[in-house]
């Protein structure tokens, strides 16, 4: 997590260019979809700068970057700092967790997705943001990885049938899918409405998931 300390500037600066506005708002259409009736509290892991938890109105974040939490803060969100894999709630203490694009960054999923479990009440909803492997998306940016870029080259991107595989492992009945960002990348120009399925195509995959 040492790059996103140092380069938390840059990671949050994304958000405000034409493009980050664009997609960040595609984005958070998908996410909005999928919470309908998803209980309170609800928690993000790996809240980061704190955009998608102030837009949701997400009740409290978890990060290991300080500096991006300060951001959050910045931004009004209630943040804690730890660890996807130790978080610092008690059992059964929260109604929905958030995911987003935070399963890239881990080094392994399956810790994170336990202490998910752990956490939540059960029937709480466990909702994943995720850029498909297989998708035009998911190659641009492992391509960028291999070629150095900062923040891409540490993240590991997973299918969706991978994903779905892992929720099974770790206890989760999937509920499911809200796909967007069918748009190629770098050719991103108009609002998206997101669709009711699990596309490996789509740049933006929202899994929801029942504890």
């Amino acid at each position: 997590m040492t790059v996103f300390d140092q380069l938390a500037s840059r990671y949050d600066a994304w958000f405000d260019g034409e493009e980050g506005r664009l997609i960040f708002q595609i984005e958070l259409a998908a996410i909005q979809a999928a919470t309908q009736t998803a209980p309170r509290p609800w928690l993000e892991v790996g809240v980061g700068s704190g955009r998608f938890a102030a837009a949701l109105g997400i009740d409290v974040g978890v990060d290991p970057s300080e500096n991006l939490l300060k951001m959050a803060r910045e931004r009004g969100v209630r943040v804690v700092r730890g660890y996807g894999e130790h978080l610092p709630f008690a059992a059964s203490a929260v109604g929905t967790v958030f995911l987003i694009v935070t399963i890239c960054f881990v080094d392994d999923p399956l810790p994170v997705l336990r202490e998910c479990q752990r956490v939540l009440r059960p029937g709480g909803k466990l909702i994943v943001g995720l850029v498909p492997r297989e998708s035009p998306w998911g190659k641009k940016y492992t391509a960028a990885g291999r070629h150095g870029h900062p923040f891409y080259v540490h993240a590991r991107f997973y299918t969706v049938s991978q994903v779905e595989s892992m929720l099974s492992k770790t206890g989760f009945t999937l509920e499911g899918c809200r796909s967007t960002l069918f748009q190629p990348p770098d050719c991103v120009a108009q609002p998206e409405l997101p669709q009711p399925e699990c596309s490996a195509t789509a740049g933006f995959v929202v899994v929801r998931a029942r504890a």
